[in-house]
């Protein structure tokens, strides 16, 4: 199994990047390769992804220990991906998220073809890190302009 742990400051307060982290239907606008996503029964979400023209289907669970501010996730069958993020509070207007990554290489490599080794890694790294900087852009566009309506 490999981990990849990758951090991004955010412009908003904790509670609002919260929210978005369960808004499962604006996935796609953040998560590479995410088509379609919308949450389902007792903590579960429904992911359809294409990644290198796959069309794939993913059922994960999401789990989240709310007081703590810490969201885990699975995926229930394919790639054995497992995710867990954590927010920790900056100040009153800024949050640190921060995304742990567990993966099975030639499960990942199996599900999604691509590279092996090193390059696979860097391919995941790359994708993870721009996945958080659309999150960024998401979370701090939605935010209120101070002064504003």
């Amino acid at each position: 199994m490999h981990t990849l742990e990758e951090q991004i400051d955010l412009d908003v307060p904790m509670q609002v990047a919260w929210e978005q982290l369960h808004r499962v239907h604006q996935y796609p606008d953040f998560v590479d390769g995410v088509k379609h996503a919308h949450a389902h029964g007792n903590h579960r979400a429904h992911l359809e992804t294409e990644v290198r023209g796959q069309e794939r289907v993913f059922e994960t669970e999401i789990t989240d220990r709310g007081g703590d501010q810490v969201m885990n996730w699975r995926t229930m069958d394919g790639a054995h991906l497992n995710g867990t993020v954590v927010l920790r509070q900056l100040d009153a207007g800024s949050t640190q998220m921060q995304v742990r990554l567990e993966y099975e290489p030639d499960a990942v490599h199996q599900t999604y073809g691509g590279p092996r080794g090193f390059a696979q890694s860097g391919a995941i790294e790359r994708t993870v890190r721009g996945d958080l900087e659309h999150f960024k852009q998401l979370v701090e566009s939605d935010r209120p302009v101070p002064g504003g309506p």
